[in-house]
């Protein structure tokens, strides 16, 4: 198993961290609405980026009907914060619910996602997405180290309705920029099941593009090598979190296209890199429970995720 070099943090001073503005940050109330409506055309072009629906694997390319239901996480194109660039930080991201510098390296580190089936999401419809901030915690303080959890609650509502068709909470990890390169082992990821079924692609940079464009989505760390390289310290550009994570969501549909879908929670573990072959493998571990995981070509596991599902 290979290691990389990436940044591994220098021990800081508190008295460098700007403690007082930070916690004014995390004192203060935080909430964005934003209204999109769920366009078939934008959902297609979702459709031909994902390699489980866009025709090449034997199944004909079928786009996305009005008024049927919204594919498990395809939420995630939709409901972007429209801000200017010059707006954005050094490194293309939006500064929503980012605590100050110099936290301003940030990873994305896993979540959660519930559906209401009282109130499917469909394709055509319009909806409200607020977020909020749920939870900010500080780690590694007292050791140098220091990191910001920050959990952000979503809850999307279609026009008309007064509960949301589904709930989601994603947990990001901020850390200042301030960092040395050094190597790192990937994370071991232990008592994995035995796998019934998989399906294996390569996210290239084609991907990266077209999934950084649906989702409006800047950071340099998934479209600029030398960013990537020179000021992250990693081997190459990363794919997205929410790409792994949807890509988890898409492999269990793929295998069994009749499952009603409960609940999704997902940890990211090791980075993915784009050109590296990626395979998606999953375990039904009991009649409404699914364990998925996805590994590249040298067994390192990226991301694990847990489904609950009716059929």
């Amino acid at each position: 198993m290979h290691s990389w070099a990436r940044p591994a943090l220098r021990f800081l001073s508190t008295s460098s961290l700007n403690l007082e503005a930070l916690d004014a940050w995390i004192a203060s109330p935080k909430s964005l609405a934003l209204t999109d409506a769920f366009h078939s055309s934008h959902l297609s072009d979702l459709y031909i980026t994902l390699p489980t629906r866009d025709g090449t694997r034997g199944r004909p390319f079928a786009s996305p009907v009005e008024g049927t239901p919204l594919g498990y996480g395809h939420h995630l194109a939709f409901f972007h914060p429209r801000n200017p660039e010059a707006l954005l930080r050094t490194d293309g991201t939006d500064a929503d619910f980012c605590p100050p510098e110099p936290f301003t390296r940030r990873m994305w580190a896993g979540g959660t996602m519930t559906w209401n089936k009282e109130r499917e999401l469909k394709v055509g419809e319009k909806a409200t997405a607020v977020s909020t901030v749920a939870k900010v915690e500080k780690k590694g303080f007292e050791v140098g180290k220091p990191m910001i959890f920050v959990k952000q609650r979503i809850e999307v509502t279609v026009e008309g309705q007064s509960e949301p068709g589904m709930v989601e909470e994603r947990a990001h990890v901020y850390q200042p920029f301030v960092a040395s390169i050094g190597s790192r082992v990937p994370r071991q990821v232990n008592d994995l099941s035995k796998s019934e079924f998989s399906l294996s692609y390569t996210p290239t940079l084609t991907t990266l593009f077209r999934f950084s464009a649906l989702t409006f989505n800047g950071h340099h760390i998934h479209l600029d090598k030398d960013y990537a390289q020179k000021v992250e310290g990693y081997p190459e550009r990363l794919v997205h979190g929410p790409l792994t994570a949807l890509m988890l969501l898409e492999s269990l549909i793929y295998h069994r296209p009749r499952a009603k879908l409960r609940t999704f929670s997902y940890r990211a573990h090791n980075p993915i890199f784009v050109n590296s072959a990626a395979t998606i493998h999953g375990a039904i571990v009991a009649k409404d429970k699914a364990e998925l995981w996805c590994e590249n070509d040298e067994g390192v596991v990226g991301m694990t995720g847990v489904i609950q599902f009716d059929e």
